[in-house]
């Protein structure tokens, strides 16, 4: 497919971060962008505002009155989007050309310099700091992200088609279809074990993703894992580490030491080692790719974050509400340590809502062992995304892996209530889910 000969494009789930990414650039280029999504959202309605045709029922009525031709349009789907969906047959059976997102994102990047963030967790926010770096450094690049960048207030920044910066998501297998020159691995835990089946699986598809790099490219690996290439971490064995860790003023001021020399007193501004080690290797990669250290101490400073990832609502003395989007054990042990590390002597209260059946059933015992670390404990249903209920598998049953006196099952309904009459003062909102929809709400509780 050559995108230059498209005029149209239909995204079926276009609401969704990375699909409404592409929409963006797509809708930025002049193209006509259609969607289907089930309800509207905030990222739906600014996909409006740029020029696009969204319809908000599986109608396919809305096909032909748009005059979404065959010859020069394409179809973008999601794994998330079901069988039955009428839109998607549609577009099947009048043979409409269909690709996944991930397929076109690679197109995109063909024939561009790809820095391509993988790993199970860390993903958005070190591709978001790595984009910000490159583009506060004047690169003419591309990022998509798989969240909202504060800095910008978008999932998309463009300054150019030189670079492009691109998460490269190991759910599906769909980061076998990019193509980086430059990339590196956050981490390798066990996920998405309905996909892999085993974990060994997955961390092999890791070894398959990384040999996509060509021998003039270069792999970075935090340090620890079982792949080969430039390390980094908190540990000083690795080629690039983090030293004299302070924290003044609620930051990070540290020095990094490179394969070349000790880059002193970098400061930045998100809490918690997992942070800190996302921050290192986007540091890493464009330092090595050229980028005057000068610059980057000052983009690395001026870094604000992603939205639901550990975001601040309410931060007082006596009150702190934070959101995170956090649905596996490990982001939640990284969540944890971090809320631990700035406030050692408040009662936190974590409020939580599962992810998947299936990621819930084979996870349970190590969700109970990281939820327990809290002082209190607010969980909800599981939210099931894509998939049907397994038997068994409940919220009340995960409860019971919790090994904490101070916990409780709540509905959506309950959720304020049991936080206005908590006497917490640090509440820790988790979750992939909707549970995003209730932390405004959470914060005028709190108020």
């Amino acid at each position: 497919m050559e995108l230059k000969s498209i005029n149209n494009i239909f995204f079926v789930g276009i609401g969704g971060i990375g699909m409404s990414a592409l929409a963006k650039y797509f809708l930025n280029r002049g193209i006509r962008v259609f969607g289907y999504d089930k309800v509207e959202t905030i990222l739906t309605k600014s996909l409006s505002d740029l020029g696009a045709s969204i319809i908000y029922e599986d109608n396919i009525d809305f096909v032909s009155v748009n005059s979404i031709n065959i010859d020069d349009s394409i179809v973008v789907y999601t794994p998330a989007i079901p069988d039955s969906h009428k839109q998607l047959n549609y577009f099947k059976t009048n043979g409409y050309e269909l690709y996944k997102r991930s397929e076109v994102l690679g197109l995109i990047t063909k024939n561009s310099f790809c820095f391509a963030v993988a790993g199970t967790h860390g993903k958005t926010t070190t591709s978001s700091i790595l984009g910000h770096l490159l583009y506060v450094s004047g690169l003419e690049m591309t990022a998509f992200f798989g969240g909202i960048s504060e800095n910008y207030n978008s999932n998309l920044i463009e300054n150019g088609k030189d670079i492009s910066v691109v998460e490269a998501d190991e759910f599906d297998r769909s980061f076998m279809r990019l193509s980086p020159n430059y990339a590196c691995v956050t981490s390798m835990d066990a996920d998405h074990l309905d996909i892999y089946g085993e974990e060994k699986e997955l961390v092999n598809t890791f070894k398959d993703f990384s040999s996509l790099i060509p021998k003039e490219g270069k792999l970075f690996v935090r340090y620890g894992l079982e792949l080969g290439g430039i390390t980094y971490g908190v540990d000083e064995r690795a080629d690039y580490s983090i030293l004299n860790k302070k924290i003044i003023s609620g930051s990070y001021v540290f020095d990094i030491k490179t394969p070349k020399e000790i880059i002193e007193q970098v400061k930045f501004n998100l809490p918690g080692d997992h942070n800190l080690e996302n921050a290192l290797v986007a540091f890493a990669m464009a330092y090595d790719y050229g980028v005057a250290v000068s610059e980057l101490k000052l983009a690395l400073e001026s870094y604000k974050g992603v939205q639901r990832r550990f975001t601040y609502h309410l931060k007082t003395d006596n009150k702190v509400l934070i959101d995170d989007y956090a649905h596996h054990p490990s982001e939640i042990k990284v969540v944890k340590n971090a809320v631990r590390e700035l406030y050692p002597d408040k009662k936190i209260t974590a409020i939580f809502q599962p992810h998947l059946f299936s990621r819930t059933q084979d996870f349970a015992e190590d969700f109970g062992s990281e939820l327990a670390g809290f002082d209190e404990l607010f969980l909800m249903d599981i939210y099931p995304a894509r998939e049907l209920p397994i038997e068994g598998v409940t919220s009340k049953w995960l409860l019971g892996k919790v090994d904490m006196k101070n916990k409780r099952l709540v509905t959506r309904a309950q959720v304020l209530e049991r936080v206005k009459d908590s006497d917490s003062s640090v509440f820790v909102v988790m979750g992939a889910g909707d549970i995003s929809n209730e932390v405004l709400k959470i914060k005028e509780v709190l108020i």
